[in-house]
């Protein structure tokens, strides 16, 4: 630890007063979230008297709920966004991309919610493991961040709201505080998509995303690799 620490720093020495000022600040987020949310994630489960929770126990566990539904159980969810590293391991590009997915996702995750739209879970799930391997593919063929890529990160966003809905639907929400239990959920799953984005940044964005063969011995392979896994997944739902 002391080593990775002393590292960050010497690079941080060498980025100019804002790089260095945001650096800082994501590695002592990423330390916060971890800290916060680890100790009671792993007993995060579906609250069976909800009404008798007051609103700052009911946010709280919530939130715990949304961020263990990316760390460590949205495998699909970390596949997706550690794809979106991929292309672009840079802070600014990669904020730009989750908080456009950010958007999306919560659009249809409170419209599904509150039962304005409603698609079958059957429909959902192979199309969330296409959209992974379509943003891995796009990895290896493209060069550099577009335009277009950010349309497309918008609209597969749209659908993996739908299934984040699915499981906050099967969790169940207290008709008291059905609003606040559903914007805690919301940030939950944010800081858990932050988590993995920063963990990415840290062990991997800050130290190879400026080298030479960052493409050919990272970018590319691990795009083959998250492509792989997710048209298994695509063919293991439709069949199921």
């Amino acid at each position: 630890m002391k080593n990775s620490i002393n590292g960050i720093n010497c690079l941080i020495q060498n980025k100019n007063t804002s790089e260095k000022l945001l650096i800082r600040y994501l590695v002592f987020l990423t330390f916060l979230i971890v800290i916060i949310l680890f100790p009671e994630m792993i007993s995060a489960h579906p609250i069976h008297d909800l009404n008798s929770l007051s609103a700052i126990d009911t946010g709280w566990i919530y939130l715990q709920l949304g961020f263990t539904h990316i760390i460590p159980y949205g495998a699909d969810h970390i596949l997706f966004v550690l794809g979106l590293f991929l292309l672009s391991p840079k802070i600014k590009p990669l904020l730009v991309q989750i908080s456009v997915f950010t958007i999306a996702h919560s659009i249809t995750l409170s419209l599904a919610v509150f039962n304005v739209i409603s698609i079958p879970e059957i429909f959902i799930e192979p199309v969330i493991a296409l959209s992974i391997v379509f943003i891995a593919v796009e990895n290896i063929y493209s060069r550099k961040l577009n335009s277009f890529r950010v349309i497309v990160i918008f609209i597969f966003g749209l659908i993996h709201g739908l299934g984040f809905a699915g499981v906050l639907k099967e969790l169940g929400l207290p008709k008291d505080q059905f609003v606040n239990a559903l914007i805690s959920f919301n940030v939950g799953v944010e800081f858990g998509q932050i988590s993995v984005v920063l963990i990415a940044f840290i062990s991997v964005g800050i130290w190879f995303r400026a080298k030479s063969w960052y493409r050919n011995r990272i970018l590319i392979p691990g795009s083959v690799v998250i492509a792989l896994i997710a048209c298994y997944w695509a063919a293991e739902r439709l069949i199921h």
